[in-house]
């Protein structure tokens, strides 16, 4: 098993090509006042959908028809796992911060944030707006604000974990060595 261990310790290391400057901006957002003010506006955030949800969210979804009820729980589910998702990512940063975690372990896929998929039945909010007349302004006020929120999220992600991605195959040292390749051809042919 330690075999095992030491290969995908290897891989991973071998993988994860963060350049130094890019790892330090990792951490310096980790320490900044926009990440304490956004980590505060999730959290509250999830706190409040919560206690909607599990209070007067009850109350309201009780009062509508049947087919806006399976709306307000389709919504509800909706909201409830984009935030989860957001308390998630903040949570992982946070760890980095407080050296809970390494970055090689909060660069993982696993720690990404994941991008919601919206098919053809998914109602935006604009239209949920316009056909869910019915739904507590209180609950599309929360999807609004959730939408927001997760978009600002996944825009932060693809800004600080985006470029692992793009260094894969294509750092400084793969460019230089396929420079170097292509010229000793030129020069060597």
């Amino acid at each position: 098993m330690s075999a095992t261990y030491n290969t995908d310790a290897e891989t991973a290391k071998r993988l994860d090509t963060l350049t130094p400057q890019a790892e330090e901006r990792l951490l310096e957002f980790t320490r900044s006042e926009l990440f304490g003010k956004t980590f505060r506006e999730g959290m509250d955030m999830v706190e409040e959908t919560a206690a909607y949800l599990d209070g007067p969210g009850r109350q309201d979804s009780k009062k509508l028809s049947r087919n806006d009820a399976l709306t307000y729980a389709s919504q509800s589910m909706r909201l409830t796992t984009r935030l989860m998702q957001v308390a998630s990512w903040l949570l992982v940063q946070r760890a980095l911060k407080e050296g809970e975690m390494q970055s090689s372990e909060a660069r993982q896929e696993k720690y990404r944030l994941v991008p919601e998929v919206k098919s053809d039945e998914t109602l935006s909010f604009s239209a949920l707006a316009k056909d869910s007349y019915a739904l507590p302004a209180r609950l599309l006020d929360l999807l609004a604000r959730s939408e927001q929120l997760y978009e600002r999220i996944a825009r932060l992600d693809r800004s600080l974990y985006g470029s692992i991605a793009a260094q894969s195959g294509n750092t400084v040292a793969d460019q230089i060595s396929r420079l170097e390749a292509a010229f000793g051809r030129v020069v060597n042919g």
